[in-house]
Parts: C-alpha cells; sequence; structure tokens
C-alpha cells in the first residue's frame, strides 16, 4: 500500500475529532473564536514536530524561498476563510445543504491542480471521485424534506453558496500548500510537509490575531480564557494538519481529498456505534458509495 493512504485516512480521522469539538467551541466562542482555536493552539505543537524531526530523526532543517513564503500564506488565507465559511454554515438551520456544497472540494481541489501544478486526473479517478461526492451529497441531505422550497433552497439558497465558497477555498489552498511543500525539496517528505504547515499555521495566527485583536477583541479574550478546550482542538487538528500536508507532498491533492471523504463514514460509525443513534436508508448508501468512492481510488487510479 503506498503510504499516502493510510496517512490520508489517518488525518480524516484527526479532522473528525478536531471538527466535533469545534462545533462544541462554536458555542462558547462564536465562529471567529472558534476559527482562531484551529490555528493559534496548533501552533506549538506544529513547531515540535519540526524540532522533533530535526533533532531527533536527522532532517535538514529547510531554507524557505520565495515560492514557499507566497504560496504557503495565499494557501493560509485561503483556509481561514474556507473554515470561517463552514464554521458560518452551523448557524443556518438548513446548514445540511451548504455542508453537502462544501464537499465537492476534489472536484474545485482537481481543477485547481490542474491549472497551477498541470496535474491530471485519470478518467477512472475522475469517476470515483465523482460517485464520493454524490455519497457526501446523499448523507447530507437525508433529512432533508424533499420539497419544492427545500430543493430551490438546495440549488440556489445562501448555505449553498457559501458552501461552495467553503469548497473552493479549501481546494485552492489545499493546492497552494503542496505547492509551498514541493518548493523544499531536498530536506526529506516529512520535513517538507511539517515544515510548510509552521509556516502556514503560524501566518494563520498572526493574521487572524490581528484581526480579532482590532474587530473582535471580545472573541480573542474568549478564545484564550477556552485554552483547556481549545489546547485539544490544536492538537488534534495539527495531528489531521500534518497527516494532509505530508500525502499531499505524496501525491496528487485530488486525489488525497476525495480519500479524505471517508472521514463522513468515521462520524456515522461513531454515531452508530457508540451514541446509539439511528442511521436512516439514505445514510447508509452515502457511506456505501463513499467507500466504493475510496476503494475505486486505492485500487484503479
Amino acid at each position: 500500500m503506498e503510504l499516502w493512504i493510510p496517512i490520508t485516512v489517518g488525518a480524516a480521522f484527526c479532522q473528525n475529532l478536531r471538527t466535533a469539538m469545534q462545533k462544541h467551541l462554536k458555542g462558547k466562542l462564536g465562529t471567529s473564536g472558534a476559527t482562531f482555536v484551529r490555528f493559534g493552539y496548533g501552533v506549538p505543537f506544529a513547531a515540535v514536530y519540526v524540532l522533533v524531526l530535526n533533532q531527533v530523526f536527522g532532517f535538514p532543517m529547510p531554507v524557505p524561498n520565495a515560492t514557499t513564503l507566497v504560496a504557503g500564506a495565499l494557501g493560509g488565507l485561503a483556509q481561514i476563510l474556507g473554515t470561517f465559511l463552514l464554521i458560518h454554515l452551523f448557524s443556518f438551520r438548513n446548514f445540511a445543504v451548504g455542508t453537502a456544497y462544501s464537499k465537492t472540494e476534489p472536484i474545485q481541489a482537481a481543477l485547481f491542480g490542474f491549472l497551477v501544478l498541470g496535474e491530471h486526473v485519470s478518467a477512472v479517478a475522475a469517476v470515483c471521485i465523482l460517485v464520493g461526492i454524490a455519497g457526501v451529497i446523499v448523507i447530507s441531505l437525508a433529512r432533508v424534506p424533499l420539497t419544492l422550497a427545500a430543493i430551490r433552497t438546495s440549488l440556489v439558497g445562501r448555505p449553498a453558496l457559501i458552501g461552495l465558497a467553503s469548497a473552493a477555498f479549501f481546494g485552492a489552498s489545499a493546492v497552494a500548500y503542496r505547492t509551498a511543500s514541493l518548493s523544499l525539496e531536498g530536506t526529506g517528505v516529512a520535513m517538507q510537509a511539517a515544515f510548510a504547515l509552521v509556516y502556514a499555521t503560524s501566518f494563520q495566527t498572526v493574521v487572524m490575531g490581528s484581526w480579532m485583536a482590532w474587530r473582535e477583541p471580545e472573541q480573542l479574550r474568549a478564545s484564550l480564557k477556552a485554552w483547556r478546550a481549545a489546547v485539544w482542538v490544536g492538537a488534534s487538528g495539527v495531528a489531521g494538519s500534518i497527516g494532509w500536508f505530508t500525502a499531499m507532498t505524496l501525491q496528487n491533492v485530488a486525489y488525497v481529498r476525495a480519500l479524505a471523504q471517508i472521514e463522513l463514514v468515521f462520524t456515522f460509525l461513531v454515531s452508530w456505534l457508540i451514541f446509539k443513534e439511528v442511521i436512516v436508508r439514505s445514510e447508509i448508501l452515502g457511506c456505501v458509495l463513499i467507500v466504493a468512492a475510496v476503494v475505486g481510488i486505492i485500487l484503479l487510479r
């Protein structure tokens, strides 16, 4: 099995954990605060990881170049905007629709990867990506009433547009991060990914911290007061980000983000096995489609 596959699955699991904690914090901190803790509390963990790679495992410390700095900054800004929009979706009563659209990220990542890096996706992989996205949409809309008003909202409503915008920013950030990491060639894949992560996360912390200090100081203070819970968001977020950065250094972004859809399967397994929640048939169908897409990407691409 290629190394990027288990790394991506592990990253998806960590992201699932981080998202659950972030949703909980949103009720206490609001959208900006819940977005900030992902980056601000993640920097120390990312920095320690780089030091361990350098001091314990002997990976050379990279020297960032212009491509690293520009691509990492653009990726950081795009991820902030994507995260902000995704968390903002939770404010809508019909947020499931927007969340479904936000999962079109693999398609948009494939487009950005082609435009920026000249990367191509095979026809078989493209079909698998579409099958996986169909599964995500089936799950996201499983409990939405199929009325004309609901369908109209699904197509052109504000949550749908926010979800699409969120996916676009996440797709762009993934390609930018891959660009930044690849620019550090010669220091080892693990260090390339880790160094790009530290730079991007530090940049995000400075940008968001400065903006919140200016516009929403009460949110910044609340984020600092909630450190006991926020530190776990940062730790799980960095664990997932290490996986994403490493996988995207090794493989085409579109494949990585498509495989990452397995995160939703983890979500439903936890809901079913641990919380004993009832799963409807359409949600099971969605999980089957996602698993089929994942298997196809691994075996047939």
